[in-house]
């Protein structure tokens, strides 16, 4: 079992950025990749990013390609997700989400475990 817990959302201006942090709890965190999700309202769930366990791969969604960061750090069992130039399309609940595989991992049945999410909320 692994339990998950997001940090780090809120409200921001058009242009701003924000830090999420998922801190794991469990198992050993390096067993697995770990991704970020979001849902918009009336919206499916979406890939954000993802770091592939073993290797440490990363993976964007496009939308996200060149503004977001997703970073590990294994000594503390925390994965982070630096957004910047946030735009009030990327208004969402941002989930945290672990899975022991390291591929497709752009696909929500990849992952085993989930968080219970972060509001994140973007002004014009």
């Amino acid at each position: 079992q692994v339990q998950l817990v997001e940090s780090g959302g809120g409200l921001v201006q058009a242009g701003g950025s924000l830090r999420l942090s998922c801190a794991a709890s469990g198992r050993t965190f390096s067993d697995y990749s770990m991704g970020w999700f979001r849902q918009a309202p009336g919206k499916e769930r979406e890939f954000v990013a993802a770091i592939s366990r073993i290797y440490g791969n990363v993976y964007y969604g496009d939308y996200v390609q060149g503004r977001f960061t997703i970073s590990g750090d294994n000594a503390k069992n925390t994965i982070n997700l630096q957004m910047n130039t946030l735009k009030p399309e990327d208004t969402a609940v941002y989930y945290c989400a672990a899975s022991t595989n390291r591929w497709s991992l752009n696909l929500e049945s990849t992952y085993d475990y989930w968080g219970q999410g972060t509001q994140v909320t973007v002004s014009s």
